[in-house]
């Protein structure tokens, strides 16, 4: 098998694929894995395994086998993931785990994971896989490091669905909140450091389960940063006149998250605190602050004796809705909240470079370990890229995208 030993920075690709797969068990695993990532590093356009064989390759044979490789080979795609946690870690210092979805538009019904799903961003339905991502996010990147395939139950459930696709007994129905606690497990049993504060967004404007996520978070005792919705109770004061309804405990009075800047109802000015600081883009910005509970856990529940913090963040003199930030960083400063807010949209500019630029999708099998070993090597190729790229080069244009408008306008926001 022929192919250039291309050199990115300081590190080769042979010695960066060599330590990432050195825990498969074949010496042909780990020689097409090279081979697999070289290619995602070098086929300009399209990465169908066709391409990718091309380019590194005049062997006929080099396209069934990288084929076979993904989708057939029996090898194990958990330890290769923790092996590019700590690789990614020893690269740059993460400042946060940071938790978002990718929706991966397929055609056909055949590809594991595959629906119908309502994209609230876009106002359309498309046919997709829905990805949950672990990215460890540092000022300047996100890098993915881990993933989880939504089943729908139409998959779940269907005998034969699971066998075609191979999906194992031991995945079922999970929720994308649930994907998410799970990939913070990961990260929180193989980091090589101390647990970083969670920054997650699983889009609950698409019915996802934010209190879930959030009695999850409380439960294992992690800092958080989450975007809630307006529609989310709190509770606020101690010694506030009884309100029974929506989950009141007698210790306090429940109002929607979105009353926080006094729109609906508001909440008492007692409880707020209102500063000006600066956004990502320098703009002056109001921040709205103060400290509430979560209603409805019951008196011995995660959230029963845990105080956090809400913030309402609008640019000034912008009339839309404030974004909204629930977080346990309760003595933390808001410049420092809200920086961990900015790292959000990393990891959709993350999803964005490994569309356009490493192949993300371009996958053509249809089984579940399939899907999880083409996610494994885009991932690690694109932190090679990413985090071995020399600074004084700029960036291919096509996998230098410029940030979309509803990005700009939440980069802005926080």
């Amino acid at each position: 098998m022929a192919g250039r030993a291309l050199t990115n920075g300081s590190t080769s690709i042979p010695v960066f694929t060599e330590q990432m797969f050195e825990g498969l068990p074949r010496a042909d695993q780990r020689r097409w894995a090279h081979a697999y990532v070289q290619g995602l590093l070098t086929t300009p356009g399209k990465k169908s395994v066709r391409r990718l064989a091309a380019t590194i390759s005049s062997s006929p044979a080099t396209s069934q086998s990288l084929h076979q490789f993904v989708n057939a080979s029996p090898w194990d795609w958990n330890p290769v993931r923790a092996e590019l946690a700590r690789w990614v870690e020893r690269q740059v210092t993460p400042r946060a785990w940071v938790v978002d979805q990718a929706v991966l538009r397929k055609r056909g019904e055949h590809s594991c994971g595959v629906h119908r799903r309502f994209i609230p961003s876009t106002g359309r339905s498309v046919t997709c896989q829905v990805g949950v991502g672990a990215f460890l996010a540092s000022a300047g990147a996100a890098v993915p490091v881990d993933w989880r395939l939504l089943l729908p139950g139409s998959w779940v459930k269907d005998p034969e669905r699971r066998r075609r696709a191979r999906i194992p007994a031991d995945a079922g129905l999970r929720t994308a909140e649930q994907h998410a606690l799970d990939l913070i497990d990961t990260l929180a049993e193989g980091a090589g450091t101390a647990p970083l504060p969670v920054v997650c967004s699983l889009d609950p404007a698409a019915g996802f389960g934010v209190r879930t996520l959030l009695h999850g978070l409380a439960l294992r005792g992690r800092d958080f940063v989450v975007p809630v919705p307006g529609n989310l109770h709190v509770m606020v004061g101690r010694h506030l006149r009884m309100q029974r309804a929506h989950g009141g405990d007698g210790h306090g009075l429940v109002l929607a998250a979105g009353s926080l800047l006094g729109e609906s109802g508001g909440m008492p000015a007692a409880h707020t605190e209102t500063v000006t600081v600066r956004g990502g883009d320098g703009r002056p910005m109001t921040v709205v602050t103060g400290f509430v509970r979560l209603p409805g856990q019951g008196s011995t529940g995660a959230h029963a004796h845990r105080t956090y913090r809400l913030l309402a963040v609008r640019p000034d003199g912008e009339r839309r809705p404030a974004q909204l930030w629930l977080t346990s960083l309760t003595h933390a400063r808001t410049e420092s909240v809200l920086a961990l807010a900015r790292l959000l949209p990393q990891a959709a500019h993350a999803v964005r470079e490994m569309r356009d630029g490493f192949g993300l999708l371009d996958f053509e099998g249809r089984s579940y370990p399939g899907w999880h070993h083409h996610m494994t090597l885009v991932s690690a190729a694109y932190a090679y890229d990413r985090l071995t790229r020399p600074a004084a080069l700029p960036a291919a244009p096509e996998r230098r995208l410029p940030v979309p408008a509803p990005e700009r306008r939440l980069l802005a926001a926080v």
